[in-house]
C-alpha cells in the first residue's frame, strides 16, 4: 500500500512516499519557498536526486505538481494508488492522545489550537486542504506532536498559576517533538527486547527536547506551552524568568509580538555567540578560541545535563539515554562534552567509537559509552516521517 508523509510549513511542503507495511521508502523530497519568488523542489529516488525551479503558488499546486511527479517517476500509476496521506501537526491540545483519521471536526480542532502553536499548525492546515483538494480518495491522517506527552500526570503538566488559565484558556505544557521521542522509545524497547525502561531521549537539534519515558510512556519533558520552552537552542531562549518580557518592554517599547519573535528567532545560541545559530558554526568558532561561542556551547551543554539529572532522580534511575536528532546524532564534540559532565553519576564515554558515529560516517548508530559504565549511552537516528507513515497505515486498515 502506497502512503504519504507529509509536513507542511507555511512556505514548504516536505514528503516521504512509503510501501507499507514493509516500510519501504519510495521517493523522498521538498517543495520551498511556496507562496514566494524563487520557489523550487527537490525530490530524491534510487539515489538520484532531481531539482527543478517552478512557480509555487500555493500548497495545491505543490501536490498537484508532486502528484505528476510520483506518477512520471512510475512511484504510482495514478494518484488513487495513495491510500493514506499522514500530515505531521504540531499541536493537539489536550483532546487527542493519539493519531486520527481527519473530518471536519478534527480539522476544526487543529485550526482552534493555532494559538498554541501560531506557526505550525495553520500550516498543517494549508497542508490537509491542499492534499484533500488533489487527493480525493485519499484517507487524511493527523499525527500530533503532542500527542506522546499525553501521558504526563498531572503534576507534571500543570503549571502554579491560576487555575482558571488552564481550564478556561488550556495553558498547560504539552511539549513537542512526540513523534521522535515515540520512535526512539519504540526501538530501544525492541532493540533491548524490554518494555519496563526508564529512558532519558535528548532530541537535540535546532529545536531540542528532553523526555523522561517509563515504561513507553512519557511523563515529563522540557519543551513547555510552548516548544519555546526548555533546552537552550539555536534560535529560541529556553526557560526564563517570564517578568523578563513586561520588564524589556517597557526599556524599550517593543511589543509583544516582536518580544515573541526575538524569544523565538533571534535568542538561543544564535544570541549568545552574537550571529551563530548552528552548532557546526560554533564548533568552529570553539576551537578557533572565540570566548563568545565558547560560552554559548557551554550554557547549551549545560541546560542540557541540567535536565538529564532532573529526570535521571525523577525516574529513580534510569536503563538508557539516547542521543537523536540532527547534534544529537552527528555532534561528537557536542555528546562528549555533555557525557563529560554525567561522569558523577559512574557513566563513561567511549570516546573513540562516539567519534565514529554519524550520519555521514559508516557507522549511524550504537552505545558509545563503555561496558562498565553506570548507563548506556546510545546514538539512535531518529524517523519521523516513518512514525507517521506507520500510524497512517494502522488508521486506515483497521
Amino acid at each position: 500500500m502506497k502512503i504519504l508523509s507529509v509536513n507542511a510549513g507555511s512556505s514548504s511542503l516536505k514528503f516521504t512516499a512509503y510501501e507499507m507495511p514493509e516500510e519501504k521508502i519510495l521517493a523522498k523530497g521538498i517543495f520551498e519557498r511556496i507562496g514566494i519568488d524563487g520557489s523550487f523542489y527537490t525530490i530524491k529516488m534510487n539515489g538520484e536526486k532531481i531539482t527543478k525551479e517552478v512557480s509555487l503558488p500555493d500548497h495545491t499546486t505543490a501536490f498537484k505538481i508532486l502528484m505528476d511527479e510520483l506518477i512520471q517517476l512510475k512511484v504510482v500509476e495514478s494518484i488513487d494508488e495513495i491510500k493514506g496521506i499522514g500530515h505531521r501537526v504540531v499541536q493537539g491540545g489536550d483532546h487527542y492522545s493519539e493519531s486520527i483519521i481527519i473530518d471536519d471536526k478534527v480539522l476544526n480542532d487543529i485550526e482552534s489550537f493555532a494559538n498554541l502553536a501560531p506557526l505550525h499548525n495553520p500550516a498543517a492546515v494549508l497542508g490537509i486542504k491542499a492534499a484533500e483538494e488533489v487527493n480525493k480518495n485519499a484517507k487524511m491522517v493527523a499525527v500530533f506532536d503532542t500527542a506522546f506527552h499525553q501521558t504526563m500526570p498531572k503534576e507534571n503538566y500543570l503549571y502554579a498559576v491560576p487555575m482558571n488559565w488552564y481550564k478556561d484558556y488550556q495553558v498547560r505544557r504539552y511539549g513537542a517533538h512526540g513523534t521522535s521521542h515515540k520512535y526512539i522509545s519504540e526501538y530501544v524497547s525492541k532493540m533491548l527486547n524490554r518494555d519496563d525502561l526508564k529512558l532519558i531521549i535528548c532530541h537535540i537539534g535546532s529545536g531540542a527536547s528532553i523526555s523522561a519515558v517509563k515504561n513507553g510512556k512519557c511523563i515529563n519533558t522540557s519543551m513547555g506551552f510552548t516548544p519555546n520552552a526548555g533546552l537552550i537552542m539555536g534560535t529560541r531562549s529556553g526557560d526564563i524568568d517570564c517578568t523578563i518580557i513586561p520588564y524589556i518592554m517597557e526599556k524599550t517599547g517593543l511589543t509583544t509580538k516582536e518580544i515573541t519573535h526575538i524569544l523565538n528567532k533571534e535568542s538561543g545560541v544564535y544570541a549568545l555567540s552574537e550571529g551563530f545559530s548552528d552548532m557546526r558554526d560554533i564548533y568552529d568558532r570553539v576551537k578557533l578560541g572565540e570566548e563568545k561561542c565558547i560560552l554559548a556551547l557551554n550554557m547549551f551543554v549545560k541546560r542540557i545535563v541540567d535536565y538529564i539529572a532532573k529526570y535521571y532522580f525523577e525516574l529513580e534511575g534510569c536503563d538508557a539515554i539516547i542521543f537523536t536528532a540532527g547534534v544529537g546524532e552527528n555532534g561528537a564534540f557536542e555528546r562528549r562534552k555533555i557525557v563529560e559532565k554525567l561522569e558523577f553519576l559512574g557513566v563513561k564515554l567511549d570516546r573513540e567509537f562516539n567519534e565514529k558515529i554519524a550520519s555521514y560516517h559508516d557507522i549511524h548508530e550504537g552505545r558509545i559509552t563503555t561496558e562498565d559504565s553506570t548507563i548506556p549511552i546510545y546514538v539512535i537516528p531518529t524517523d519521523e516521517e516513518v512514525m507517521i507513515a506507520r500510524d497512517t497505515y494502522k488508521l486506515i486498515t483497521k
